[in-house]
């Protein structure tokens, strides 16, 4: 496993890193010991960093994690949770609800310290809010030791200009931007690097657009996005390749994409993940797939 420096915190994360929605049953009905089993796994192939929020599973990923973290020395990961979205359409950035809110999560998560806290989602709540109580809360909270590092996450690429125009952040997460099918989070890296501020890629398959399994009803992806991901995941098998193992290979070898989130319960697909990142890329297979997915390039939803 290779280790970059995610900003200036001074952290070095695994460019593959480990996140925990899964366990929250978000994809599929879990069995709790394969989930933190698969954790284990992981931390022993050199995922140094997790990242969980109590959106996922409403609680029950965070609780599932804390279960499999519990007997693991705290310095062999960095741990990253998130506050201010708790249902569908649930969202609360007030200084109070962001203070208790840790205090949940540190409970479930059986730990006192967590090295980053995230505003989850920020584009669905009040902005004044966010900046006015959400952000003011995490820079107390960094002051107090109960988190070493902060910042916010969101879809919409503007979110971040947005913010960061006004405040100072550890961090951002951003999902399904850096990823074969959109590039997009590449036009934000040079106000990252001017502002020190961290980059965490998460979904590198696209929330599955990116896979040969079905996309999930939920998803939000147009229809051309999604029959045109399908085409390259049809190419790739008709070639002996999978699809899934060619995106987590592309995001992760981006020097400047410091980790790349995925998020697996189960020992098998993460042993696999982590296995593809040491394997060289298939150039030729990429550029073909590439010229499938142009048309749909940086679109997003």
């Amino acid at each position: 496993m290779k280790y970059r420096k995610l900003g200036e915190t001074g952290l070095d994360v695994s460019i593959l890193s480990y996140g925990a929605s899964s366990l929250g049953s978000v994809f599929r009905e879990i069995n709790e010991k394969e989930g933190m089993k698969a954790v284990h796994t992981a931390i022993d192939q050199g995922i140094n960093y997790i990242d969980v929020s109590p959106y996922y599973g409403l609680t029950k990923a965070e609780t599932v994690l804390g279960k499999a973290i519990k007997d693991i020395p705290r310095d062999k990961f960095i741990l990253s949770t998130k506050a201010g979205r708790y249902g569908e359409n649930e969202f609360d950035f007030t200084k109070k609800r962001i203070m208790t809110s840790l205090e949940e999560s540190l409970q479930r998560l059986q730990t006192d310290y967590v090295d980053i806290l995230l505003l989850h989602d920020i584009e669905f709540g009040s902005y004044e809010e966010v900046i006015e109580e959400g952000i003011p809360a995490l820079q107390q909270l960094k002051e107090q030791g109960k988190i070493r590092f902060f910042g916010v996450s969101g879809l919409p690429l503007h979110i971040f200009e947005k913010v960061l125009d006004q405040e100072d952040l550890d961090v951002i997460l951003s999902y399904c931007h850096y990823s074969l099918n959109d590039t997009s989070v590449l036009s934000l890296l040079p106000l990252l690097e001017k502002k020190n501020v961290g980059l965490i890629n998460a979904s590198p398959l696209s929330m599955g657009l990116l896979s040969s399994r079905p996309v999930a009803d939920w998803h939000p992806a147009s229809e051309e996005i999604r029959q045109t991901c399908k085409r390259a995941a049809r190419f790739c098998e008709e070639n002996g390749a999978d699809l899934s193992k060619l995106a987590i290979q592309y995001s992760v070898q981006n020097e400047k994409i410091p980790t790349t989130l995925v998020s697996t319960a189960s020992v098998d697909n993460i042993t696999k993940n982590i296995s593809w990142t040491d394997e060289p890329i298939d150039e030729e297979l990429l550029k073909e797939v590439l010229k499938i997915l142009e048309p749909i390039h940086n679109q997003t939803w």
